[in-house]
């Protein structure tokens, strides 16, 4: 296949990557409309005003807080105020903000640090959903050839809720969407797809077979949940929450969640192994170079029985 050709997401699905625990790990992300060009790299290449861009990734470092640039589906240009969002997605609860803007600069008067450690960034309280769906062409061919189509349909149907975002991580598993607040990563989402994991997620459900992971947990953790609740079939959301997590050697995890039915909750032991996966490959269109593609095998699962209140 020749360099102009190769397409990321294509290589991927032939060799059948898995899409478990291949969330970026991010626990509060900051999302700040700019319709665009993003460039590359979007808060360095965008046309932000002088600087701006910079600061803003310099304190959103030292925060710890993921900051994407996001548009309506169309890139219509606009010089008024900006919405922005600031999302907490901490296991111990999530957190949804919203406001609006005159200047970009603005969103370094935002409490940042008070965002990651689960508070408020200093916005509104906002009760609503965002359907981000990575459409980032310069930083990856394949996130607009595949992102497109699938934030089309899902804008027709979910016009308030639904985002173009900038480069959320995961290139080869295009179509991507990120659910917020709960920080959920979907991938290989085809326009019939998306709309089913929209659908699921207004009724409080996962659809599991386009899930990479919660972005709150550690990636082997991220598989963890997706390998019990495909074992389980338990795609209700609120049912199933972490209670613990720990390395064993050999690159092995043990991840304790407790699973909700009824009135009455069980305990299970999820065992995971990361593994450097088969070869070496272009994980994106536009590496220079080949990697190994980690994997995180089941072990295996243990019911540990029920759990006292």
């Amino acid at each position: 296949m020749s360099e102009g050709s190769f397409r990321c997401a294509a290589a991927s699905l032939e060799r059948s990557d898995p899409l478990a625990g291949t969330a970026s790990t991010v626990r509060a992300f900051l999302l700040l409309e700019h319709p665009g060009p993003w460039g590359v790299e979007a808060l360095r290449d965008a046309r932000l005003p002088d600087g701006v861009g910079d600061r803003i990734r310099v304190a959103a470092a030292a925060a710890k807080v993921r900051v994407l640039l996001v548009r309506r589906p169309g890139r219509s240009a606009s010089s008024g105020p900006r919405r922005v969002f600031a999302a907490s997605c901490l296991p111990s609860g999530t957190r949804l903000e919203a406001g609006t803007l005159d200047d970009p600069a603005e969103v370094l008067d935002l409490d940042l640090a008070g965002l990651r450690a689960g508070g408020s960034a200093g916005l509104a309280a906002y009760d609503g959903a965002l359907f981000c769906v990575c459409t980032h062409g310069r930083h990856d061919t394949c996130c607009a050839e595949r992102g497109r189509p699938a934030v089309t349909a899902l804008a027709a149907a979910y016009p308030e809720e639904t985002w173009e975002v900038s480069h959320i991580g995961g290139d080869r598993f295009a179509a991507n969407m990120l659910v917020l607040p709960q920080g959920l990563y979907y991938g290989r989402l085809e326009p019939e797809a998306v709309l089913g994991v929209a659908a699921a997620h207004g009724r409080g459900h996962l659809e599991l077979e386009h899930l990479r992971g919660r972005s709150a947990y550690a990636m082997s953790v991220q598989a963890a949940e997706v390998h019990l609740r495909r074992d389980l079939g338990e795609t209700r959301d609120a049912a199933v929450r972490l209670t613990g997590a720990r390395g064993t050697g050999d690159d092995l995890v043990e991840a304790d969640f407790a699973v909700t039915d009824g009135s009455a909750e069980t305990g299970y032991r999820v065992r995971v192994r990361t593994v450097p996966g088969g070869g070496v490959h272009r994980l994106t269109c536009r590496a220079t170079r080949e990697e190994p593609a980690p994997r995180h095998e089941r072990v295996g699962i243990e019911r540990l029985g029920r759990i006292d209140p």
